[in-house]
C-alpha cells in the first residue's frame, strides 16, 4: 500500500500573543501549521493575514521565508498516512480554502482553551483548531476532546509523529534534516508543557455566533 506524508510545523514567533499564550500555558511552540511537502512550500494555518496587524486573522498560506517566520524557533514533524487518509486531509483543507473569505480567526476560542470551556463559533478557527478539523476524519487523530479545545501540544503528542527538524526556521534545509525517528509519547515535552489551568474538570459549552 502506497504511503503519503503530511508535515506539521510548530513555531514560536515571539509575538505578544505568542508570549501571552506561553505565559498562560507554560508550553512551547504555540502556533501550528500543516503542509503536504517536505520543503514547506504550501503551509496552511489560521493566523495573521497581515504580519504587521495582529487583529486581522483568518485562513492563511504561510511563507516560512518571510521576515515574520524565518527567525522563529520551530519544530517540524512528519506523519505517514495511507493515500485515502492523505486525500481526506487535502480535501478538507481545500474546502476551507475555497471559502477562506467566510472565515475569521477565533480569538475568543483561545480563552476557551485556557478555561477548558468549549466555545462554538461559526466559521472561526485558531491554528490548532483548524489543524484538528482537517484531521477530523482520521481515526488515529481523535483526541477525545472537541477541535476547539485541541492544542499544538496535543498534536505533537500523537503517537507516530517523527521529528524532522528543530531549530531556527531560517536554518531549515529539507535535504539536510536530522535523522527522522519515531517519538515516544511525551518525548521532548516537559511536564510543564501541559495545561494546568482549569476552571473545572467538566468541559462547558457555549455557542457564539
Amino acid at each position: 500500500m502506497q504511503e503519503r506524508t503530511i508535515y506539521f510545523l510548530f513555531t514560536d514567533t515571539g509575538t505578544v500573543l505568542s508570549r501571552t499564550i506561553h505565559y498562560c500555558t507554560k508550553t512551547s511552540y504555540n502556533h501550528v501549521s500543516i503542509s503536504n511537502d517536505r520543503a514547506l512550500k504550501d503551509v496552511y494555518s489560521f493566523g495573521r493575514k497581515n504580519p504587521n496587524n495582529p487583529f486581522i486573522g483568518g485562513f492563511v498560506k504561510e511563507d516560512i521565508h518571510s521576515e515574520f517566520f524565518k527567525k522563529s524557533q520551530s519544530a517540524i514533524y512528519r506523519y505517514q498516512l495511507s493515500e485515502a487518509e492523505y486525500q481526506s486531509i487535502i480535501r478538507n483543507i481545500e474546502e476551507i480554502e475555497a471559502r477562506k473569505h467566510d472565515y475569521k480567526y477565533n480569538f475568543i476560542g483561545l480563552f476557551g482553551i485556557l478555561l477548558q470551556i468549549e466555545i462554538k463559533r461559526k466559521n472561526a478557527f485558531f491554528c490548532s483548531q483548524f489543524v484538528a478539523t482537517v484531521l477530523k476524519d482520521l481515526e488515529k487523530f481523535q483526541f477525545g476532546k472537541p477541535a476547539s479545545l485541541t492544542t499544538p501540544t496535543d498534536l505533537r503528542m500523537i503517537e507516530g509523529m517523527q521529528l524532522v527538524y528543530q531549530g531556527r526556521l531560517e536554518d531549515y534545509r529539507p535535504n539536510h534534516a536530522i535523522e527522522e525517528r519515531k517519538l515516544v509519547i511525551g518525548d521532548q515535552i516537559s511536564p510543564k508543557q501541559s495545561f494546568t489551568f482549569f476552571l473545572s474538570n467538566t468541559v462547558k459549552r457555549f455557542v457564539i455566533k
